[in-house]
């Protein structure tokens, strides 16, 4: 009996989660696989149309646009923000003193609003009084209209982006590299390996599965990026950064179409879900 009431709390925590999980996760996927195939103004009652939004959605010239800006972000971004989190923990993990203290530090910008961080940089970019401009004149340098332009915006998002999110990457690289038995390291060293050598030979490997996984997810959610482009430049200057998910949020909320916003949520869903299907076979390939 104890067991069996053990087992009945178990389950229903494990209820809780699934309920969540329907609610806010499966029915949304359902009605937008739905909603993709009708036209509606959420008002009248639905007209099917087949794969009319699909062709709306493909003949629409910032289609393209859409895809190769959200392309080219995720690449940038995976640069910066699959790199940088891996290099600052492997740093942390090497260091002896004040490692709880940077930790925080590094983890800061994770527990700030996306709103607030999106803000301050906001004021960052300010080509007037702008912190980054102040920084390059300091060294007589020209400042940048980082916002304004089409060859820095994008590059100004990705920074945006890689600030905000790279606490939780690193500290979940932190956990991976402590993980690895120190006598690895020990006979690493015995044998004359310098931190380059340990890093190649000891480190990435034992962190392989890690460094995968992070990368599928990075993926993942660089390519869904629609907070930065939305609050700070509003798909300009030029739609030069009019994302995938962007362009989905003006197809529901300022054209009111919201059978092809959910055609692109589709389109988007099903490459996502290729990528990460592909990802996993990796996965289980390098664990056998």
């Amino acid at each position: 009996m104890p067991v069996l009431r053990r087992n009945l709390t178990a389950y229903g925590f494990l209820c809780a989660a699934l309920l969540c999980f329907a609610v806010f996760a499966w029915y949304p996927m359902a009605r937008e696989f739905i909603l993709s195939f009708q036209s509606t103004n959420l008002i009248d009652p639905p007209t099917w149309v087949g794969l009319d939004n699909f062709s709306y959605a493909v003949s629409d010239p910032a289609f393209a646009d859409a895809w190769l800006a959200t392309l080219q972000f995720t690449f940038l971004a995976l640069a910066c923000g699959y790199v940088v989190p891996f290099v600052v923990a492997v740093v942390l993990n090497e260091l002896r003193h004040a490692r709880a203290y940077l930790r925080f530090v590094v983890y800061l910008p994770v527990m700030l609003p996306p709103i607030v961080a999106v803000l301050l940089f906001r004021w960052f970019f300010d080509p007037g009084p702008g912190l980054f401009n102040q920084v390059l004149g300091f060294f007589q340098l020209p400042g940048l209209a980082w916002l304004d332009s089409p060859t820095t915006a994008l590059i100004s998002l990705v920074i945006v982006s890689t600030w905000m999110n790279m606490g939780s990457a690193t500290l979940i690289y932190l956990a991976a590299l402590q993980n690895i038995p120190s006598e690895l390291y020990e006979a690493a060293e015995l044998d004359g390996a310098g931190i380059w050598k340990r890093i190649r030979h000891v480190t990435i490997p034992q962190t392989r599965l890690i460094l995968l996984l992070m990368l599928m997810l990075q993926i993942v959610a660089t390519m869904q990026v629609f907070i930065e482009p939305y609050m700070l430049t509003g798909g300009g200057p030029e739609n030069s950064t009019v994302t995938v998910a962007y362009l989905l949020f003006q197809y529901a909320f300022t054209y009111q179409n919201y059978g092809s916003a959910g055609a692109l949520g589709m389109m988007l869903m099903i490459v996502l879900l290729a990528f990460a299907a592909f990802q996993l076979r990796l996965t289980r390939e390098d664990k056998t």
